[in-house]
């Protein structure tokens, strides 16, 4: 299957099949980007007209409520619903545990330290109607609306700025020694003004101290214009507002290991490489306008990939297959052999179905943008060597996740526990919306249920109206009909005998299974209360 795949992922000059590479679909109403490596999709966002995404966004808001039990507050910043500080988001910002603090040189040492604020302190920092600059952390999601932080940062391409804490940071993404102490040598001589921090990003591997400085020159004119903003509006207020799907694309994916980006659209392939013309010249030729006569996705089989991860069950190259239930706050992810049978080595197999699993599951975390709690129930593992290499494998492949993660060792019954960071609705929930047939159950009652609820209400109604009722009609939906005649009739037959009157049933084609009614032949009025 993955072979006919990559048969399909050539067109012309492009070949989707090696390296990596970036998609794009841009339409009225929808605009797409997939990233492909080798031919596999590992990356998949969606931004449809209309959408309102506000995590990164920068508001100037008031304080509306205050509530010490929460250890919250209530920030009025002008959507529907009032955002959610906690306590421990307004403090401060300590230095992220996925950075490395590095010491800046050129500072003259405060005599004395300054009070260390606390959860208690916030109250009496931020009163109830006071005004404050907050960042969205997180999305609205479901009836709860956006969380935010004090602790406000702005992105670069290579650096990101933090106007209100004074520190370095290097991310730990960026693991070799020697890249971490040129790094590091860069930001000590980099002119950062009195209060401000910068972090570098990950992307900064390789790059030359003027990528930097010119990052940096862009974030401070940026924030002034922030400022600006800021100092001339009263609040609730956005002062900052996150680039769109294509600018973030740029930003966050166009880097040396893009091979292409492929758009079919001329005017969103302009604008981008708009774009990667700052970025680099290089940048700026791997961008390529196609024009196909199928729609881009199903020319080049992003589309039969994004079809086939959405699906409950998903099959891994090996034979096995994972099966994915997604709930409000938990994922839970159970792996099974399938067809993979593995020869006469047992434990061999069930630790390349698990390793395989591994794989695929933090693919499809990312693909599908989901988090909270995940629980992983591997194949049982008779080895400790071989639950390590499973743990490596998920920890491994979770480093290209740009939301943060955190994994637990595998259990002793064999589950695996994680949490990934939630920033937005799922893609599920973005895409979908609950079946108007099963109420978002995923399942109908059968046509047996409805048997026995619909002779029970009968029983009821006869009863009730034993002395004023003749003929009564039954609607039905076509399914339970065909249940009545083939299993049900003798007893029907004998409820009918019971009545003073007939039991007539008709089916109605567009009746819900679910759905039924008991109806008096003579008046034509409903038997059912209410």
């Amino acid at each position: 299957m993955l072979k006919r795949l990559r048969q399909a992922l050539r067109i012309g000059n492009i070949d989707a099949r090696k390296g990596n590479t970036i998609v794009i679909n841009a339409e009225k109403l929808e605009r797409r980007v997939a990233l492909l490596e080798d031919g596999v999709l590992e990356e998949y966002e969606v931004e449809r007209e209309g959408d309102v995404n506000i995590v990164g966004s920068i508001f100037k808001g008031r304080v509306k409520n205050i509530e010490p039990g929460l250890k919250a507050m209530f920030v009025d910043i002008g959507m529907e619903k009032n955002a959610f500080l906690h306590f421990w988001d307004a403090i401060p910002a300590a230095l992220d545990n996925g950075l490395e603090e590095i010491q800046r040189q050129g500072r003259s040492k405060k005599k004395g330290r300054p009070k260390k604020i606390t959860s208690k302190d916030i109250p009496n920092l931020y009163p109830a109607g006071s005004e404050l600059v907050i960042q969205v952390s997180k999305g609205p999601i479901g009836n709860k609306g956006p969380r935010v932080t004090t602790n406000v940062s702005l992105p670069g391409r290579y650096l990101v700025l933090t106007p209100f804490a004074d520190q370095f940071g290097i991310s730990r993404k960026i693991e070799d020694p020697q890249e971490r102490t040129r790094l590091r040598r860069i930001m000590q001589r980099m002119a950062v003004p009195e209060g401000m921090g910068i972090i570098m990003r990950t992307v900064a591997i390789g790059k030359r101290a003027r990528h930097f400085i010119r990052d940096l020159a862009m974030l401070l004119e940026q924030w002034e214009e922030v400022e600006e903003i800021r100092d001339d509006n009263p609040a609730p207020i956005r002062i900052f507002e996150e680039p769109k799907l294509i600018e973030r694309t740029a930003r966050d994916f166009l880097t040396e290991e893009i091979d292409q980006v492929v758009c079919d659209d001329q005017e969103t392939t302009e604008e981008i490489k708009q774009i990667a013309e700052k970025i680099s010249r290089r940048a700026k030729r791997q961008v390529h306008h196609l024009q196909t006569q199928q729609p881009l996705f199903d020319q080049l089989g992003v589309q039969k990939q994004i079809d086939e991860a959405f699906h409950r069950q998903v099959w891994l190259p090996c034979g096995g297959y994972i099966v994915i239930d997604e709930t409000e706050a938990l994922i839970s992810i159970d792996v099974n052999t399938g067809r993979n049978r593995g020869g006469r080595d047992v434990d061999r197999m069930i630790l390349e179905t698990n390793v395989e699993a591994a794989h695929e599951t933090a693919r499809q975390l990312r693909l599908r943008n989901v988090g909270g709690l995940v629980v992983v129930d591997f194949i049982d593992m008779r080895h400790r060597r071989d639950q390590q290499t499973v743990y490596r494998a998920m920890k491994d492949r979770l480093r290209r996740d740009r939301a943060k993660t955190q994994v637990l060792q595998i259990s002793a019954v064999g589950l695996m526990e994680m949490t990934r960071q939630r920033l937005n609705e799922s893609l599920r929930e973005t895409l979908l919306e609950p079946c108007t047939y099963c109420a978002g159950r995923g399942k109908i009652k059968t046509t047996m249920t409805m048997s026995v609820e619909i002779q029970r209400e009968l029983n009821t109604v006869l009863s009730t109206h034993r002395e004023e009722v003749g003929d009564v009609i039954v609607v039905v939906n076509p399914d339970v009909l065909n249940r009545f005649k083939s299993e049900d009739a003798s007893i029907l037959m004998e409820l009918e005998r019971s009545h003073n009157g007939r039991l007539i049933f008709r089916s109605d084609p567009g009746l819900h299974r679910e759905r039924y009614d008991i109806i008096d032949a003579q008046t034509e009025k409903s038997l059912i209360p209410g």
